[in-house]
């Protein structure tokens, strides 16, 4: 993946960021701390790669996108549509990401479900690794999977728990009950 630069926009939940090579979104970054910290977030994962004018495409990335985070439960928002650069992208994450994108917003599955759904059971774990160094979220919608029990375990992005059980919600997101927090 050849990254050609990258951008940072505001979104409800925060300054995000995002690279783009000629064949598609080669990383994006939840908000951090404040848009300086997600600034320095973006030129450790792309050293010497500019911040830019995004293009066009780029640009309509970054509309839905910020519409998914606007979170209107009554109006889900998918980013299927959004072209990936997978490589360098080990193939067993490759496999990973490619089923979580298939999970509608306001939807969760657990991790064994996802091993199990891949036909390879017993890899609960892996898929936590693959979600955990998701270079793509949330157009990789690691957020929508879950620990055992349906627990909103395991999430890296700024906020931890807190910033993944938000984003659930704003998806409408519901399990275990009426409602996320019921």
């Amino acid at each position: 993946m050849q990254t050609l630069a990258y951008a940072l926009f505001l979104t409800p939940l925060g300054h995000c960021g995002l690279a783009w090579s000629a064949q598609g979104l080669t990383g994006v970054q939840l908000p951090e701390a404040d848009a300086a910290a997600t600034r320095a977030r973006m030129r450790r994962r792309f050293p010497g790669i500019p911040e830019a004018e995004p293009p066009a495409a780029v640009q309509a990335a970054i509309a839905a996108i910020t519409a998914l985070l606007e979170g209107h439960p009554g109006e889900p928002r998918d980013l299927t549509h959004l072209p990936l650069d997978m490589d360098g992208v080990p193939p067993f994450h490759q496999r990973v990401y490619a089923f979580v994108r298939g999970i509608p917003p306001g939807e969760t599955l657990t991790y064994g479900e996802v091993a199990r759904r891949l036909g390879e059971p017993g890899t609960a774990r892996a898929v936590g690794q693959a979600m955990g160094s998701n270079p793509y979220a949330p157009v990789v919608p690691c957020h929508r999977v879950l620990g055992a029990g349906a627990k909103g375990v395991g999430f890296s992005a700024h906020g931890g728990t807190q910033t993944k059980l938000k984003m659930l919600e704003m998806e409408g997101a519901r399990f275990g009950g009426p409602g996320l927090f019921d």
